[in-house]
């Protein structure tokens, strides 16, 4: 089984990762991919610069390329999450590869939420202020380019929907339910 992560910045995909690697899943990131290629072109790990070489990385290689790149990673045999799909080219590649087998899950939260959920992570690649957050989630949620981010889309593709406004374990709870209709074939 694949599973595939989407949504807003610092809505809830990491503790949605964590309970999937807890339960066997490889760990697999597209934001993972594009750090990768930051390194190889010495582009520092800030979340514009970031988008910006993934946006090049699709105009160059086509809008699949980061999903591409840990298809190869997959091996057919073991269970994967996948972190970080921005783009509806990245669903549809995985769609495609993995028949029936590709299940994305959309995590969201309140906007309050997600910048106090920033702030407790702070990640090297997350906005600082709070305008600096509101621009990099206007980026990557409304822009319309093909190669660029498409995080609506990508939610509006989604086969679940979880909605993160409430404790760690609330959501635990949520992700239990769907690990457990995804076991019993519903």
């Amino acid at each position: 089984m694949i599973i595939g992560l989407t949504g807003r910045i610092a809505g809830g995909k990491g503790v949605a990762s964590d309970f999937f690697k807890e339960n066997g899943f490889e760990y697999l990131s597209l934001s993972n991919e594009v750090r990768e290629e930051a390194n190889k072109r010495k582009i520092i790990h800030e979340r514009k610069a970031l988008q910006d070489l993934g946006n090049l990385m699709r105009k160059e290689e086509g809008s699949a390329v980061l999903a591409k790149k840990v298809i190869k990673k997959i091996d057919k045999k073991k269970n994967y999450v996948i972190d970080g799909i921005r783009n509806s080219g990245e669903v549809e590649e995985l769609k495609k590869v993995f028949k029936g087998k590709f299940i994305l899950i959309s995590v969201d939260a309140d906007l309050k939420i997600r910048w106090r959920n920033a702030q407790n992570r702070a990640k090297e690649s997350d906005p600082k202020t709070f305008e600096e957050f509101l621009e990099a989630d206007k980026r990557d949620f409304q822009e319309n380019s093909d190669n660029g981010q498409q995080v609506k889309k990508c939610m509006s593709m989604a086969d679940y929907y979880l909605l993160n406004n409430g404790t760690i374990q609330e959501l635990i709870a949520q992700l239990e339910l769907v690990y457990k209709q995804l076991n019993s074939g519903n």
